[in-house]
């Protein structure tokens, strides 16, 4: 429930909603929305890098820009859905797989990598729901979907394919 109250506090600034209305309706980059709300980019950039740390927003490198886009699946969830306080978890299993899920991810971002052989397990085959099982992903793709999550994408892609969550074949992954 913090977390949920956190997310609804990080929207709750008229700068930020003004920011998420124009990436609404485009991928935008910090001197563009400066230039378009009126601000110095130095006041976008703040707002940008709250909103990137919540998984607010997703930020990719394009050229000489930095391009940021809508993190669509947070504000595709009925309004219900975030404000519905969560049902007592009976299986331990579980239970114990949603605490270290709590503690390792901020707003859909991983905060850091576990070193517990369990817990990084764990953490990873979450991450691997992010990836359509079977398809053929190409390692650009892999970095992109990984990055929305930590900016290690390396090393988190290797520690997938150790735990037999992914493979690569000839630069073709694929989440098994």
């Amino acid at each position: 429930m913090k977390e949920k109250l956190a997310l609804l506090k990080l929207i709750a600034d008229e700068t930020r909603l003004e920011i998420l209305n124009l990436l609404m309706r485009e991928d935008s980059y910090v001197e563009k929305l400066a230039c378009e709300l009126s601000l110095t980019p130095a006041t976008i950039c703040y707002h940008l890098k709250k909103m990137e740390a919540a998984g607010v927003v997703n930020c990719a490198r394009s050229q000489f820009y930095m391009i940021y886009s809508l993190n669509r699946d947070i504000f595709d969830r009925p309004l219900m859905e975030l404000i519905r306080k969560e049902q007592p978890v009976v299986d331990e299993e579980e239970k114990y797989r949603k605490e270290v899920l709590a503690h390792f991810f901020k707003y859909g971002r991983l905060t850091q990598i576990p070193t517990q052989r369990k817990k990084r397990e764990i953490v990873l085959s979450e991450i691997a729901r992010a990836f359509e099982a079977g398809r053929d992903y190409s390692e650009k793709e892999v970095n992109e979907i990984i990055h929305r999550f930590h900016e290690d994408h390396c090393f988190i892609r290797r520690e997938m394919i150790a735990f037999g969550m992914m493979t690569r074949d000839n630069d073709v992954y694929r989440v098994t």
